[in-house]
């Protein structure tokens, strides 16, 4: 049925303006200011993009769905209105959205849900290209800067509750090794919080899964320093479907198995649908003992409609201001007004903060290397894009993903071919042996534009050896000679700090052009991840974002492990 009348709508909104308190972590679990634990009550707040309709347009992420574009769901303050009296009836204090565009305005719709007591938790990722690769993946300059420029957008929003840097990245036994990336976007991410003075937490969504590769990871994530581990740990968990048990859904095993998580831990979705009709008696459980001794709550997915059945509100009207509430929504209220009064220990000043347990080895399911990759830096790969390439990409190129990502696995072809001295070992990175190239952080134009360099050089720069279909482009004024490359190079990579980690200093780095040469120099924050968020995007927040094939280094073209050092060749 429909729910409440627009005028009483905006009755609602205006009465209930709630004092949000900031929310912050000690050891594994939340607390507001008086010391009362905090419980995530939340729902998945973002309309559904379209689907990639090629199913090679998944095969190099891992053979993961994405959408092909995405509708930022906090740019329209009409619709938040909208939304509001809904969110007031389920009761929830929390909203997850997975996809916003920085370049657009989202102060009324963070004003709406702050003034009415609802925090975010906010995905800085972006489908397809604008996250972690799961089938290649890096921790790179462009994917860091995506990731600061939407942090910047919203830290001035008190209801920030979380920023979460990846969403089931790691899927597969077999893709464990991107584990170290994403604990590496962690880092450096918490670190720039800090530098601002941001208490926003750091969390990861998990995928659910078999034990085997689902409690390493968890414990993976967590475990070190308060400077590498994440704050929070988010399992997107559907095991519970109809009416289920405790022990039959597998969350007793699930608790007993993240009890000596050192972070606070939500189910950062649930509501399975596959056993209709959707009775959410996982609620009652998810809130109170012993699922309350390791999680703090939970989101459930999804407010939007999908087109796999999980939504439980649909829109109508001309204006699509009509809001029609289902059977799903109407349980779930029920379920979630319930909760009025879950545990309240232990007590904040009883907490006991421990450090969490790293997993004890490497094994046949888990393999993510302890050493985790550098902070990218893009002064340096600004430096060697300027400094020491003589072939770089075209222009044209270097904002579209999927070229580029095809030219990199073909030109490394061609120059593991051409028995030069260089090779591509400097640009790849392996997290499952924790060995990262010294221009592996470099985004995927300047990584092609040292491959195009090396090859140029190894022909002795013969003009065909830089075109590649036009996609290539030779500098005017390139160094005298491939020693003088290497020199230059040197010379950049030693602007990187000892051990490669520093806190990131959130200056966007800007597309440079020689004055007097042909070649157009596009360095810094190339690809979809950067395209994406200023193009394309109407008052709705609509946002279409390119698919990307191997950012990285495409499997068996080259060995990883070549570090610079001494008189090693970069080009």
């Amino acid at each position: 049925m429909f729910g409440l009348s627009r005028l009483a709508a905006l009755s609602l909104l205006a009465s209930t303006a709630l004092a949000l308190p900031p929310i912050t972590r000690k050891g594994k679990y939340l607390y507001d200011p008086s010391g009362a634990r905090f419980y995530i009550k939340g729902v998945a707040y973002q309309p559904q993009g379209e689907l990639s309709e090629s199913s090679q347009a998944n095969a190099e992420n891992g053979n993961f769905p994405e959408p092909s574009s995405y509708v930022d769901p906090l740019s329209s303050g009409t619709n938040c209105t909208r939304d509001l009296p809904y969110l007031q009836q389920l009761g929830v204090n929390a909203l997850r959205v997975y996809s916003i565009n920085p370049q657009l305005n989202h102060d009324d719709c963070m004003r709406t849900f702050n003034d009415n007591g609802i925090y975010v938790l906010l995905d800085v990722s972006l489908p397809l290209n604008g996250s972690i690769d799961r089938a290649s993946p890096t921790w790179s300059t462009n994917l860091l800067d995506a990731y600061i420029t939407t942090i910047d957008k919203f830290l001035g929003y008190e209801n920030v509750l979380a920023f979460n840097i990846g969403n089931e990245v790691i899927n597969l036994p077999t893709n464990t090794d991107a584990a170290p990336f994403v604990k590496a976007a962690a880092r450096d991410v918490k670190a720039y919080l800090q530098s601002r003075n941001s208490q926003a937490l750091v969390g990861y969504s998990s995928v659910d899964g078999d034990r085997a590769f689902r409690d390493p990871l968890a414990h993976y994530l967590t475990c070190g320093n308060d400077t590498v581990s994440l704050d929070i740990y988010g399992l997107n968990n559907y095991e519970w479907c109809g009416s289920s048990t405790y022990q039959a859904s597998g969350w007793e095993t699930i608790v007993n198995d993240f009890e000596d998580l050192g972070v606070a831990a939500y189910m950062s979705e649930y509501g399975c649908i596959t056993n209709p009709p959707r009775l959410w008696q996982e609620v009652a459980s998810l809130y109170s003992q012993p699922t309350t001794d390791v999680f703090s709550g939970g989101i459930a997915f999804s407010y939007f409609p999908t087109s796999d059945g999980y939504g439980m509100v649909t829109f109508s009207g001309t204006d699509g201001q009509q809001v029609q509430t289902s059977d799903d929504f109407t349980r779930l209220a029920s379920q979630l007004k319930n909760i009025t009064s879950p545990p309240n220990t232990p007590t904040e000043s009883s907490v006991q903060v421990t450090q969490g347990v790293c997993p004890a080895a490497e094994n046949a399911t888990f393999q993510a290397s302890e050493t985790l990759p550098p902070t990218p830096n893009d002064a340096v790969c600004d430096c060697l894009y300027e400094k020491s390439f003589s072939c770089v990409v075209a222009a044209e190129t270097a904002n579209k993903p999927d070229i580029v990502g095809a030219l990199t696995d073909y030109a490394c072809s061609l120059l593991g071919a051409s028995n030069a001295s260089a090779s591509c070992d400097p640009i790849a990175s392996n997290g499952s042996t924790g060995v990262y190239g010294p221009l592996s952080y470099c985004s995927p134009s300047v990584k092609l534009s040292y491959i195009f360099s090396a090859y140029y050089e190894a022909n002795n720069r013969r003009a065909d050896a830089c075109d590649f279909s036009g996609n290539a482009t030779a500098v005017r004024t390139p160094p005298n000679t491939a020693r003088d490359a290497t020199d230059a190079a040197n010379q950049c990579l030693a602007q990187d700090p000892a051990g490669g980690v520093f806190t990131p200093s959130g200056t966007a780095p800007v597309s440079t052009a020689s004055a007097t040469g042909t070649a157009s120099r596009t360095g810094g924050a190339t690809g979809a991840a950067s395209a994406a968020a200023s193009s394309g995007a109407s008052s709705a927040g609509v946002v279409q974002v390119t698919r990307g094939m191997g950012w990285a280094i495409g499997t068996g073209l080259v060995t990883v492990g070549l570090l610079l050092g001494g008189t090693s060749a970069l080009i």
